[in-house]
């Protein structure tokens, strides 16, 4: 972060405690659930009932997987019914984990096509935040894990993995991480940010290959977004540091998983800022090629949240276009390409509730419906997702007052 201390993803305390309450503002409402998965307020318990992030994935099988964070432990469940039974849990941790809980924090979850499961989370080593992303899988259908490990053997700090599967199965891991901050401030050069680093997986997650700078000094406290445009082509999304101290946004697209791509800016919002946001991006990718894009500013040329598409491989944007009410404190985007249409949700709070809404495209984000919510809860809750089995998309919606939600968004045909 720009003016941090010498550890660690942080920053002078005075501005690290007003990027948390900015992050805890921007996440003050809530979610909902159409499953008995009920929540429980400030309960430490490794049930879902007490979890504060869940990821969702679909096997390609059908199965729907969760992976969750909950009592410092992380779990996962599957269900062969759209969510509204789940399997017994089993716990990936043996104990409890001092697990990363910032704002954009969550496990990461893929499942191969031969059912073989690989996740990966973070957690805080100390009190200066330095993290550490750690790893495991299961090769029985997730009826046990193997021992969590790192993801790479370097001592600095790593945050905000991502993960993807390849079409040949290939796990593509991509991360945050602060192994280059020191050898620039030992040659007396300032040292910004966080290098966006990567590695790939040919053994379903049981190894990793050494970890590989992309591109350095980017925002080092938002989320990642990672889609693929064709096999052995993966594309990241984060939030950058350009001159002048301006966080935007850029993609980058990998011609093969061992290469990194140009720095592309997604938009010019103009957000100079010396702070966190903690509010990353969503990026996906159609079957005709187009990028899906979207991502909240506060920006001097824009604030709020916004949506733009490149049919060029990212070489350019179209104009963004706004999203949500600017009188609701409009959060945490997030956009799904699926079989039959693009859809994208984000958050609102009109001051009593938190409401998921939803707009959707049929002509590959050209243009898009007015609209609607779909979901709402009167507490804190997760960011709202969303996940394909390959047929339909679902939302995902963790909430606090009335548990884990998890519905199809209607109609796409």
């Amino acid at each position: 972060m720009t003016g941090e201390t010498n550890r660690g993803m942080t920053m002078p305390k005075a501005k690290w405690i007003g990027a948390i309450a900015f992050a805890l503002w921007q996440t003050a409402a809530a979610a909902q659930m159409s499953h008995q998965h009920a929540s429980e307020a400030a309960c430490d318990e490794p049930a879902l009932r007490c979890a504060t992030r869940v990821t969702p994935t679909f096997a390609a099988d059908g199965t729907l997987w969760l992976a969750w964070m909950a009592g410092g432990q992380i779990s996962v469940a599957s269900s062969k019914d759209g969510g509204k039974n789940l399997s017994t849990p089993v716990q990936v941790t043996k104990e409890k984990l001092n697990l990363d809980w910032g704002p954009d924090a969550r496990p990461k979850i893929v499942v191969d096509r031969k059912g073989d499961i690989v996740l990966a989370f973070s957690t805080f080593r100390d009190k200066a935040f330095n993290g550490q992303v750690l790893t495991t899988r299961s090769g029985d259908g997730g009826r046990s894990f193997a021992e969590v490990k790192p993801i790479t053997s370097n001592n600095e700090s790593q945050r905000f993995e991502a993960l993807g599967l390849d079409a040949d199965g290939t796990v593509f891991a991509v991360w945050l991480d602060k192994r280059n901050r020191v050898p620039a401030q030992q040659a007396g050069k300032k040292y910004d940010g966080a290098g966006l680093f990567f590695a790939s997986s040919k053994d379903g997650g049981a190894t990793y290959a050494e970890a590989r700078l992309a591109t350095d000094n980017t925002c080092e406290c938002c989320r990642l977004g990672l889609a693929f445009a064709g096999p052995g082509r993966p594309v990241v999304m984060f939030r950058n540091i350009f001159e002048g101290g301006v966080r935007d946004h850029a993609v980058m697209a990998f011609p093969d998983l061992a290469t990194p791509g140009e720095v592309r800016r997604v938009s010019t919002d103009d957000w100079q800022i010396a702070a966190c946001p903690h509010h990353g991006p969503s990026l996906s990718i159609s079957s005709a090629g187009t990028y899906h894009a979207t991502w909240y500013t506060n920006g001097k040329a824009r604030k709020g949240l916004f949506y733009a598409r490149s049919q060029d491989e990212g070489r350019t944007f179209s104009d963004p276009i706004a999203v949500g009410r600017a009188d609701r404190n409009p959060t945490r985007p997030y956009v799904l390409a699926g079989p039959h249409g693009t859809a994208m949700v984000w958050k609102e709070f009109d001051g009593e509730k938190t409401t998921v809404n939803l707009m959707t495209s049929h002509d590959d984000g050209k243009n898009w419906s007015k609209p609607v919510a779909i979901s709402s809860t009167s507490d804190t809750s997760d960011h709202p997702l969303l996940v394909s089995d390959g047929q339909r998309t679902f939302l995902s919606w963790m909430t606090k007052a009335d548990g884990y939600r998890f519905q199809p968004i209607g109609d796409e045909s």
